[in-house]
């Protein structure tokens, strides 16, 4: 198996734990705090990461199109978490992660758009399978 798969699966577990320790969390406080009090860990977490694995020793490579998209990918990441957390506050965790796993058919038509990544039938398949699963788990 592939190292990028291992770590994408291992992203997956931590994802879905994410969401029901974040509702956990989120007893009692505004969505807004819980977050920002989350952010501040991932901050943390993720700088000393880099410090450790001696991430900053591309830090010369760094162009202003890295930069401009990274912030850019930061901002739309914020927003995510903001609306997911709001999401999450007030409605059932797997109802909430649900319709957020429907960002990956955007993903997919996003980079088929932009990133010119190629579109397989298997891929369309896959992608008809998880749209039609969302819609299955939040139909009423």
């Amino acid at each position: 198996m592939q190292t990028w798969v291992i770590y994408a699966i291992v992203s997956a577990v931590f994802a879905g734990l994410t969401s029901v320790l974040a509702k956990s969390g989120l007893k009692g406080i505004s969505s807004d705090l819980g977050l920002s009090i989350r952010t501040a860990f991932v901050f943390i977490l993720v700088s000393a990461n880099v410090f450790f694995v001696g991430g900053f020793k591309n830090l010369g490579d760094l162009t202003k199109n890295n930069i401009l998209f990274l912030a850019i990918s930061g901002l739309t990441t914020s927003l995510s978490w903001i609306f997911y957390y709001k999401a999450m506050k007030d409605g059932e965790v797997s109802m909430v992660a649900s319709i957020d796993k429907g960002s990956i058919i955007i993903t997919i038509l996003l980079s088929f758009l932009i990133l010119k990544e190629p579109m397989t039938g298997k891929l369309l398949t896959g992608a008809a399978f998880i749209l039609i699963g969302m819609l299955i788990l939040v139909w009423k």
